[in-house]
């Protein structure tokens, strides 16, 4: 911008008139003036333009203090808006036209005029392109980290999401077993005089082992494999396979009178799982805390919504406990967030018939395949 303003000024400029000692300190004090250009860009380009009055007054042609103006003005329009540079972009090329024209040292239709008001114009044009490409790198720039602090956030978002939900597979898959392990360890040391029953409660033990290593050892193959599609092999646990889970809580010494209304095969998906282990979780605790060794299951399938129910006698340690308000176990909050993840509604407390745990769960129609 200065080489092509140098070269409007003076380029084809003839010799000017001999500057006066005023025109030549005008000239010298413009030039200082820049200096703190950065600073004051709207005084400095006013003082210029005064200056360049001063040395028309004197009769002096001054491309200097021109090329002066013109640095000034890119100055200005590099710090200001688009509005205050156009603004002073034409207040100051109109004050170079009436200065020189009043100070007789060009005509109107000198081609010198053309030059100067061209300069200002040239110059105030490329410092609101320099400012506004700084603005859009600056935006670019804020843009690129905001989405880097969206990314970071969504992915601790992720992995607190797959804490919770191992967390939760984890509960699932050990706590039945642990329950069943130590009811027949118990079993098996008061049974010693009973070799039959130690025997039964040693073999249960053992199944029991086997299998929550097994499940275990597929959860720990799945969280190190490398492959993203991987999955468990073993399949679903879900309604459908309510038999084979009230079989092992009889096996375990659980009496578990189930009782289905509506076909559990319309269900399917999250929400079929979700019921599961509240039917899990329920006969879990009634195995752990429960009197009488015995429950009841009543699952409700309708058009629009699965009903879980599972109800056990209480012993009175379990009553005064609920009573203290003892916490909740990590089984009961690992099931909560299950059926809020699929927009479903639980309740758990002790009733007039023992310790009642219901989920109701809107229900997924399986589809095809």
């Amino acid at each position: 911008m200065l080489v092509f303003s140098s070269f409007f000024l003076h380029g084809p400029l003839p010799q000017s008139r001999s500057a006066s000692a005023v025109a030549l300190i005008a000239i010298l004090v413009a030039a200082l003036l820049l200096l703190v250009r950065r600073r004051w860009p709207i005084p400095v380009l006013a003082g210029c333009v005064a200056l360049y009055g001063l040395a028309s007054a004197t009769g002096t042609v001054a491309p200097g203090i021109v090329l002066a103006i013109a640095i000034a003005t890119f100055g200005l329009a590099n710090r200001s808006t688009r509005r205050v540079t156009i603004i002073a972009a034409a207040i100051t090329a109109a004050a170079v036209f009436l200065l020189s024209v009043i100070g007789a040292v060009v005509s109107a239709a000198d081609p010198r005029m053309v030059q100067f008001v061209l300069a200002v114009a040239l110059a105030a044009a490329a410092g609101d392109a320099t400012r506004s490409r700084r603005e859009y790198i600056v935006a670019i720039t804020e843009r690129a980290e905001r989405a880097e602090q969206t990314r970071e956030a969504e992915a601790r978002r992720r992995v607190s999401e797959e804490r919770l939900r191992i967390a939760r597979d984890l509960h699932d898959t050990v706590a039945h077993q642990i329950a069943v392990i130590s009811l027949n360890a118990g079993l098996a040391s008061s049974s010693l005089e009973s070799p039959e029953k130690a025997k039964e409660a040693l073999s249960a033990i053992r199944s029991a082992s086997r299998a929550v290593l097994s499940e275990i050892g597929n959860l720990l193959a799945l969280l190190r494999t490398e492959d993203p599609d991987a999955v468990i092999t073993a399949p679903p646990p879900g309604l459908g396979r309510l038999d084979e889970l009230v079989a092992q809580f009889a096996q375990s010494g659980l009496a578990v009178r189930l009782r289905v209304e509506g076909d559990p095969g319309r269900v399917g998906g999250t929400t079929d799982l979700v019921a599961y282990h509240v039917i899990q979780e329920g006969l879990t605790n009634a195995l752990k805390h429960g009197g009488d060794h015995r429950a009841h299951v009543l699952v409700e399938v309708t058009d629009d919504q699965v009903a879980v129910v599972v109800t056990n006698p209480t012993v009175p340690s379990a009553v005064d406990a609920e009573t203290r308000g003892a916490t909740v176990g990590h089984g009961l909050l690992g099931l909560r967030e299950r059926v809020a993840s699929v927009r479903g509604v639980i309740e758990s407390g002790i009733t007039a018939g023992g310790y009642r745990l219901a989920a109701v769960l809107p229900s997924t129609k399986e589809g095809p395949g």
